[in-house]
């Protein structure tokens, strides 16, 4: 239901709105729009929010982060290996952790939700 209302909803550093917006936005919407729950605004201090978990531990609504780029990169487990995010070439989409892309540069996940 939520990533109807965001699919295709373009990349925008810094964004917050369906004009485009950025990962970190997107997911602090998700946990207070659908989990009624504030997390920080950017990557950084989201990575050190909650509690550490293993990849093999991963449930939904677990934060998921990426080390790409300068700043990193955040997204939020689903089920079956998917994730949710705002990536930076097509947007809102739904992704698989195990890609090449996503498996390679795998940090680290969070979980918020008890």
């Amino acid at each position: 239901e939520f990533y109807d209302e965001w699919k295709n909803v373009k990349y925008k550093l810094g964004g917050n709105s369906r004009n485009g917006i950025d990962c970190s936005a997107f997911t602090q919407r998700i946990y207070k729009e659908k989990f009624d729950l504030d997390i920080p605004r950017t990557t950084i201090s989201q990575v050190s929010v909650g509690t550490e978990i293993a990849k093999s531990e991963l449930m939904p609504g677990d934060l998921v982060f990426f080390k790409t780029g300068d700043i990193g990169h955040v997204g939020i487990y689903l089920e079956n290996g998917m994730f949710i995010h705002a990536s930076t070439k097509t947007g809102v989409t739904i992704s698989e952790l195990d890609n090449s892309y996503f498996s390679k540069s795998y940090w680290k996940a969070q979980r918020v939700i008890d």
